[in-house]
């Protein structure tokens, strides 16, 4: 296991980048703790895989440096590293046996022939292929192979990291469920530093101890679940985060005030003059449907989803989703919406701003 540190970090695809936007990778300067369980998400071409892949060694940065527990392995061999990785796509040897590739990696370390065995069997359980052991890679399906490679990276455990690079990609959803519980399992049992790439909130948000959002190749914050639905810090993380995500609100804001379009909502805090975009951020959940006060909005229509309903509104051209309980009556005469002054966020160019007590 390892404390993997990401000193000025960056990294362009160009071989004389002029500007920020030519970096695939912006600068990043952050230690994530030995142990600990990271998923790195965002949507595609955020950066996620061209750091993990900086991490491995796969690729080198186009500035500053990696450490693992303070040594600098920027230019150390992905085998120097000693981690582990799993890739989208299964990579297994289709000759051997299921049994041949999960002991592969503890073979060519001269591991104990017992330990191998005993390694081997626990691994084949864990992901569900005790029964297919000693049957050739070659026949079985591609989730399987996909296990296979989970397994493998999973052998070892004297590893400094594990990293996942979209692993579940073509796991039935099913088995993808089971496979994050052993995963998350693993973590708890032996403790290694796992970082897991993925797009699916669901995914990183099961799995991980803190999640890594990424957008436009920066990471724009680092916490956990709840820190992130409670607190997003950037209105990204709002919108990724959530099903339906954060409603994002043009507004000016005036002590513990807002205005939009000429209609005051209350805040929870109180904020000095704001200059640049200004937007208040409220998730659905904290939104009401109300009769006769508030926000005008036109309700599109209204979604029940069995544990709730989602009610899908405009307000003044802004798309505002609003969660009630599954046995709250929505009546026509319902074209007003509240905001709880507690849950309200104010963003001023699209980054979270520190209020005041009111």
């Amino acid at each position: 296991m390892a404390k993997i540190t990401l000193d000025n970090l960056a990294h362009s695809y160009y071989p004389n980048p002029k500007s920020e936007d030519d970096f695939a990778l912006k600068e990043l300067n952050h230690v994530w703790s030995d142990g600990e369980a990271y998923a790195l998400l965002g949507s595609s071409g955020c950066g996620k895989s061209t750091l993990l892949n900086i991490i491995s060694g796969l690729l080198h940065p186009s500035q500053g440096r990696i450490l693992f527990d303070d040594k600098d392995v920027t230019q150390a061999t992905t085998a120097d590293r000693n981690i582990a990785q799993v890739f989208q796509f299964p990579v297994v040897y289709d000759t051997m046996t299921v049994r041949a590739n999960l002991a592969f990696p503890l073979k060519n370390r001269g591991a104990d022939p017992k330990y191998i065995a005993d390694r081997v069997q626990q691994i084949g359980a864990m992901i569900g292929m005790e029964a297919e052991l000693d049957k050739r890679a070659r026949g079985l399906t591609a989730d399987a192979k996909q296990k296979i490679s989970l397994g493998r990276g999973m052998v070892r455990e004297d590893v400094n990291a594990l990293l996942f690079d979209e692993p579940l990609t073509v796991i039935d959803p099913h088995m993808k469920w089971e496979l994050r519980t052993q995963l998350k399992s693993l973590h708890h049992e032996f403790g290694h530093t796992m970082i897991y790439v993925t797009h699916d909130q669901t995914e990183a948000l099961t799995f991980a101890d803190k999640v890594v959002v990424m957008y436009d190749g920066r990471v724009v914050q680092i916490g956990t679940p709840q820190e992130l639905f409670d607190t997003p810090q950037h209105t990204f993380v709002g919108y990724f985060i959530g099903s339906p995500g954060m409603n994002v609100i043009p507004a000016e804001v005036a002590g513990d005030r807002a205005m939009v379009h000429g209609t005051q909502v209350d805040l929870g805090k109180g904020y000095d003059a704001l200059s640049g975009k200004v937007e208040i951020g409220v998730r659905p959940e904290f939104v009401t449907l109300t009769e006769d006060a508030g926000l005008p909005v036109t309700v599109r229509r209204v979604e029940d989803v069995g544990r709730h309903k989602i009610v899908r509104a405009e307000l003044f051209g802004t798309d505002i989703n609003i969660l009630a309980d599954e046995d709250h009556n929505i009546s026509p005469d319902m074209t007003n919406i509240t905001f709880d002054p507690a849950r309200v966020n104010v963003y001023v160019d699209d980054w979270l701003t520190s209020g005041k007590a009111a």
